[in-house]
């Protein structure tokens, strides 16, 4: 008997449904069409596209409007379609055209894996672009956004635009025109990166980025919610305390259990009172912790806070999960899509504590110069799309954070992928010894599997226990990075047995019988010689063949050797089984060993498994434990839910500030004069001053002038005579303030005219921007230590979010305070150079110069890293992100001898 939702379901149909529905009249209409732009030449492609172009940005010159963008969408639809079965043969299917509609209209389209999502793209891409502000297609890697901007920008070319691709290490002007592009392929990183590198430029030319009209995130789950809590950091070095990180590490290994605990669920780890008095007592002998103070006492806070650190890096972070070691340095390690992060450190000392748990090179700590989170990085878009093949269970919080619908998006031809329920082992071995065999079984009948695992290390073990039963595999984790293209064409091959530590985001389908592109650029490439065409006639005989063993085993079989924290990322695992119609079989392997069933419950089920008297090697499968399992993942993603919108609502209460600073920053940028603004900061100060030294209220014998005078020279560079000023008859403060302010202007028009308007207009746009830069770079340290120790308040029974946003706001109060009062001082000591001045500085720049043509002149590939550090400050040749911009031909900054484009440059 049907309960009363789905009841009302089948009649009424699900709110999804009645979206899809509403949106298929336009799809015909977009067919319709297609007669008519089949007909057309090339050349009237590109006509049709200047042509909506017109019509969409109207005539500024004239007042008028341009049509919308939804008016527009059925031929521009329509033309696009046109131009991919031109340049790709690929002719779009109605639910590609459904996808493509629900993006335009600011979606999140949830399609499938297989069912063409980077040809999806282009569509909405198009049409947005049409408006001539430009369109931000967003990436998971480097590989993807470099292949999808080359394979797509075919498909744009034909329609006349142009196509631009961002990736690490461009240089300035071939990313400028990136961003000038119709539509620009990036990374979420590197957008983000982009955007905080823009708001520290030093003029509008400078900058990159146009602005933030549309974007559409490819794999919008793994970027707007798996990577939310990530913050971007541009960071300069500070003072090294790698003797303080390597004496902490020494202490971990003499604790004892009952000197900390470790809580897995929140993945935190703090000292019990014994573990304090220990480490206080250590800290004491090793001569760190000064004689009569404790950790409790303020002076020292930075110790406690590097102590928990190593504690975390010894218990929390786990080699080969959490992180490698490659090439004697620590490589985080992605826990969603496996991959390793060259490049990204943790913050807080956190990474320093691993290196020094590691014993390689402790990198020193950074200080953050900008930074900004992946949720207010996107919510600047005017409009924002998102595509993935799981987005359903997370649809609460794309609309509460993003403002973003889900539309599930029908399947171009229905999935016959049977989905098995899990099996669950008492232990570990029973779980691995039945995967074993069940990998045995599908292997013998030359079925393909994908065998999922949740780490590296994990995978490698799965590998061993392979190898020792002789079956050939390919294993896919984080150490294979470089082949991973390759491993994915060659997991769909009959009898191929891959291990993946990740499937998210890999961008490239598991084709049955395996992918004949990649099979045809291999053969051409071992035999340069050969005929291609007689080549590939004969790899896809083959393939026929192969693909048809496959489908007679039953497809590619899914195995996933334990369940994740997240529902979405089983799923994504399970969705590359069954692609386009084909068949299939996902089935998962667990024990109550599994950190998830360990952490979530396993003790009633263990329980329930001793009643039942199971033996040894033998699996409980039923719906039930399915249900449990669902619902102890969705109390893990609710948690994690709550954890990302409380970090949001203090990430904003910065955010708002830096869009104050950034849109500050960018309108001194924008004017030719900042005399006003200078001036009125000028106003400001000596009001304050007058306020501070002649307090309203007060008679003239009672004003501290002396106090004022000495101000005066601090602040104005002006000795005034306050004290017979004061004496003088008649004199209040409204008179005295009118005084000081004639003074000062005069003292600055004088000053003025000494370097020339144009000049002036100069030194006082690069002093506000100096000190902008400056002040905002302390505020965000202050804002860091603050967030760090806030979250005790709610041991007083105080709000810890609102102590936060009052002391912030105070805080952003006193750097407006401080940034008028420098800016002040620092106009009123500048003045020009004398001609003695002049005369010295030019001659040590001769000696400077004749003294580096006599040293040896080191050879262009030679000259590398100390080349590079001489001209960029805080340069370190270990750090990437300290490099700058080199050109493709430079030496590499790493210091390797070999040139940027063949070394830390090179293309993927």
């Amino acid at each position: 008997m049907l309960g009363i939702g789905n009841l009302a379901k089948s009649i009424f149909g699900t709110p999804n449904d009645r979206k899809v529905k509403a949106t298929r009249p336009l799809v015909a209409r977009i067919n319709a069409l297609e007669p008519q732009f089949q007909a057309m030449s090339d050349e009237d492609l590109v006509a049709k596209t200047r042509e909506l172009q017109a019509r969409a940005q109207g005539n500024s010159a004239q007042g008028s409007d341009g049509e919308s963008l939804d008016a527009l969408l059925p031929e521009a639809f329509a033309n696009c379609r046109e131009a991919a079965r031109r340049a790709l043969g690929l002719r779009a299917f109605d639910t590609q055209l459904l996808g493509g509609i629900f993006l335009h209209q600011g979606n999140i389209a949830e399609m499938k894996t297989g069912e063409g999502k980077t040809l999806v793209a282009t569509f909405p891409a198009y049409l947005n672009a049409l408006a001539g502000k430009g369109v931000h297609v967003v990436t998971v890697n480097d590989y993807l956004a470099k292949r999808d901007a080359e394979w797509m920008g075919k498909v744009f070319a034909a329609l006349g635009m142009r196509t631009g691709v961002v990736y690490p290490f461009q240089g300035d002007q071939e990313k400028r025109d990136a961003y000038r592009a119709d539509v620009t392929y990036a990374t979420n990183n590197e957008l983000g990166f982009d955007y905080l590198r823009d708001n520290m430029k030093g003029s509008i030319e400078e900058m990159t980025q146009r602005g933030h009209f549309f974007a559409i995130v490819d794999e919008v789950d793994s970027i707007l919610i798996d990577e939310a809590r990530t913050p971007l950091i541009i960071s300069g070095p500070s003072q090294d305390r790698s003797e303080l990180y390597r004496t902490l590490d020494a202490f971990i290994p003499e604790l004892t259990e009952n000197h900390y605990t470790v809580d897995e669920k929140t993945r935190n780890a703090t000292f019990t009172e014994d573990g304090n008095e220990f480490l206080e007592k250590r800290l004491q002998e090793a001569g760190i912790l000064p004689q009569g103070q404790t950790l409790y006492d303020p002076e020292s806070t930075t110790i406690v806070h590097h102590a928990n650190q190593a504690l975390r890096a010894h218990k929390l972070f786990r080699r080969d999960q959490n992180y490698v070691v490659k090439d004697a340095e620590v490589v985080l390690v992605d826990e969603f899509t496996g991959r390793m992060m060259q490049g990204r450190r943790l913050s807080d000392g956190l990474h320093q504590a691993i290196e020094a748990k590691e014993g390689v090179d402790i990198q020193p700590e950074n200080v953050t110069l900008a930074s900004v989170t992946f949720q207010n990085y996107f919510r600047l878009y005017d409009k924002l799309g998102g595509m993935t093949g799981t987005a359903v269970t997370e649809a609460e919080e794309f609309a509460e954070i993003y403002k973003l619908g889900v539309v599930e998006v029908p399947t171009n031809r229905p999935i016959q992928r049977v989905d098995e329920h899990d099996r669950v082992y008492r232990t570990a071995a029973e779980k691995y010894a039945a995967v074993i065999e069940a990998i045995k079984e599908a292997h013998s009948r030359n079925q393909p599997l994908l065998v999922g695992t949740t780490s590296i290390e994990k995978s490698e073990m799965l590998s061993d226990m392979l190898s020792a039963e002789g079956i050939p595999h390919n294993v896919l984790n984080a150490r294979q990075h470089e082949q991973e293209a390759q491993i994915v064409a060659e997991a769909g091959k009959p009898g191929a047995v891959t291990i993946a530590t990740n499937m998210a985001g890999r961008g490239t389908d598991i084709q049955l019988g395996g992918n004949v592109e990649m099979k045809v650029l291999q053969a051409l490439a071992a035999d340069p010689d050969a005929n291609p065409d007689e080549l590939r006639a004969r790899i896809e005989a083959e393939h026929a063949a192969d693909k048809q063993a496959v489908l007679d085993a039953g497809g590619l079989f899914v195995l996933s050797t334990e369940r994740h924290e997240s529902r979405r990322i089983d799923n994504q695992l399970r969705g590359r089984s069954g692609r386009q119609g084909d068949p299939g079989r996902s089935l998962f392997f667990l024990s109550l060993e599994d950190d998830l069933m360990r952490i979530f419950g396993s003790e009633r089920l263990d329980k329930v498994l001793s009643t039942l008297g199971m033996k040894d090697g033998e699996a409980i499968v039923h719906p039930w434990v399915n249900k449990s399992l669902e619902r102890a993942q969705g109390k893990v993603e609710g948690r994690n839910f709550d954890i990302r919108k409380q970090l949001l609502k203090f990430d904003d209460v910065m955010n708002d500030q830096r869009k104050v600073i950034f849109s500050q920053r960018r309108e001194i940028m924008e004017s030719d004069d900042v005399a006003d603004i200078v001036a009125d900061m000028r106003q400001q100060v000596i009001e304050d001053l007058i306020d501070s030294y002649l307090p309203e209220k007060t008679y003239a014998e009672q004003w501290d002038t002396e106090g004022l005078r000495k101000a005066g020279v601090e602040q104005l560079n002006m000795d005034l005579p306050v004290a017979e000023w004061a004496a003088e008859d008649g004199v209040d403060r409204d008179a005295m303030l009118e005084r000081i302010r004639d003074a000062s202007d005069a003292y600055m028009a004088q000053k003025a005219e000494q370097f020339g308007p144009e000049q002036m207009a100069q030194i006082e746009k690069q002093v506000l921007l100096q000190q902008i830069d400056g002040k905002w770079r302390e505020h965000l340290v202050t804002l860091e230590h603050l967030r760090s120790v806030v979250g005790f308040r709610g041991y007083a029974q105080r709000d810890p979010l609102a102590e936060y946003k009052t002391e912030a706001f105070q805080l952003f109060e006193n750097l407006l305070d401080g940034l008028r009062n420098d800016v002040t001082q620092n106009l009123a000591r500048i003045r020009p150079l004398t001609d003695a001045e002049r005369e010295e500085m030019l001659r040590q720049y001769q000696v400077q110069l004749q003294a580096q043509q006599a040293a040896a002149q080191p050879s262009h590939e030679e000259a590398g890293a100390a080349d590079v550090a001489g001209r960029i400050p805080g340069f370190d040749e270990n750090d990437p992100t300290t490099w700058g911009n080199p050109s493709r031909n430079d030496p590499c900054p790493c210091g390797s001898g070999r040139r940027f484009k063949n070394c830390h440059g090179a293309l993927v």
